[in-house]
């Protein structure tokens, strides 16, 4: 039986709730604009408001993205149980040409809240080691509410010259990536997933400055200078605006590159980062004065369909290389393919695979086995054991259903081996579901 199969039932039938409470302050007289499934928004156009507003220079943004897991087979805990997700996003967008006429400017403020469990902290992963992925990226960090986004950016120079600051994220801007897929292996900034205690992915924000330069209309360059506050990540932090905790900052870099390949867009990313923060060595004795690794990304698409570029075969790639002095994952490799538009009937529907590899520093083992012996902890099954870890591999299928313009869910299944990079915990088969829906 699943444990938590009604509170799962209760989550999606909010959905519906959250909508009726978006249109509570809409007139009959506009109701049929909401639900169209042709309008990005859910809500529809607010009986032209929100129309007049954006021609104004205001775009208002209420998104939601829901995550269902459920272990089919293997894990830690084979006790057969479903999890769910989620996180809301309040925004708003502002053209600063339109609103105060400085021209190449953009203010945005968003909000988040984040709230249910996750399956993976919860029967997937050994809790003496914990996992590497997640099946469902969207839970972390906290679940509570946060200030993701405060910050200003203005051109110069024709807009070549481009400078953002504020408070926001490095993955952002820097080793930027998709979230189409549900395990975070697929998701998002892979630095940030691999070096958590120091670069902070969405939602988290702390101050921030980035310059980027476009050196041709293909090619650009920018840096960054990132507060690094560990108090950031704790709940109840949210909305902090001091920088009492500071110590130190990550300085990232990267060359991106956006050709075309037979009129198909592609995206080629190269980085590195560089932390001035103190850093504990894995070895748990030493302690480094500071941190650092590099990126690449790859995406390109390959094929059309029907001669429609919007639909058609994509591929990507992601590397991350990191300090082995001081990081517990040295190495991450992931691959995949996309295809977008795949049925003439379902011309906005995609299909995503992708495989990843997150590979154990030794050294990190090698102190794994050092505790052991200091413990006397010999055998798997001692609670005082410190499971040595390895490399974990993920995969995942999905299918996106473009149900409407403001609403895609993708089914999905996702396979993790040696979750934990763990080999004695049993590779695990999730059955998952992800909702993205735009109010």
């Amino acid at each position: 039986m699943y444990k938590h199969k009604g509170k799962l039932a209760r989550h999606l039938a909010l959905l519906p709730f959250l909508s009726l409470t978006a249109l509570s302050g809409i007139s009959a007289a506009h109701a049929a604009d909401a639900f169209d499934p042709e309008s990005n928004t859910m809500t529809g156009d607010w009986g032209g408001l929100r129309t007049e507003l954006l021609e104004k220079g205001y775009d208002i943004k209420l998104e939601y993205v829901g995550e269902g897991a459920t272990n089919i087979r293997g894990g830690y805990d084979k006790d057969h149980t479903a999890r769910w997700s989620s996180q809301y996003m309040f925004g708003l967008a502002v053209d600063m040409n339109k609103t105060l006429g400085w021209e190449n400017s953009v203010f945005k403020v968003a909000i988040t809240s984040r709230d249910g469990r996750n399956l993976t902290n919860d029967n997937i992963g050994d809790p003496r080691s914990g996992t590497y992925s997640s099946v469902q990226e969207v839970w972390g960090r906290g679940q509570t509410w946060r200030l993701t986004q405060l910050w200003l950016s203005k051109g110069f120079f024709d807009g070549r010259l481009d400078i953002k600051a504020g408070r926001f994220g490095e993955g952002e801007d820097f080793n930027s990536f998709d979230c189409d897929f549900q395990n975070l292996a697929f998701c998002g900034s892979q630095v940030g997933n691999w070096v958590g205690d120091q670069w902070y992915n969405w939602p988290v924000s702390q101050w921030a400055m980035r310059v980027k330069y476009n050196l041709t209309p293909e090619l650009f360059a920018q840096i960054g200078a990132y507060e690094q506050n560990p108090s950031l990540l704790e709940t109840g932090n949210g909305f902090k605006l001091n920088t009492h905790g500071s110590q130190g900052a990550i300085l990232p870099v990267e060359l991106v590159w956006l050709p075309t390949f037979n009129s198909l867009p592609g995206e080629y990313r190269f980085g590195y980062y560089y932390s001035t923060a103190d850093a504990d060595d894995v070895n748990g004795e030493d302690s480094h004065s500071s941190k650092h690794g590099y990126w690449i990304v790859a995406k390109q698409q390959l094929t059309t369909r029907n001669g429609d570029a919007s639909r058609g075969l994509s591929v990507f790639a992601n590397f991350t290389l990191h300090d082995k002095d001081t990081n517990k994952v040295d190495n991450y490799i992931q691959a995949g393919v996309v295809y977008k538009g795949p049925f003439d009937a379902r011309p906005k529907d995609d299909i995503g695979f992708g495989v990843a590899r997150i590979h154990t520093n030794e050294d990190a083992r090698d102190a794994q086995r050092a505790a052991n012996e200091a413990s006397g902890a010999t055998d798997y099954d001692d609670p005082a054991y410190v499971p040595l870890q390895y490399s974990e591999y993920d995969a995942e299928l999905y299918y996106g259903v473009h149900v409407t313009n403001w609403l895609t869910v993708r089914p999905n299944i996702q396979y993790m081996r040696h979750p934990g990079g763990v080999k004695e915990v049993d590779n695990a088969i999730v059955g998952g579901l992800k909702v993205q829906a735009v109010f």
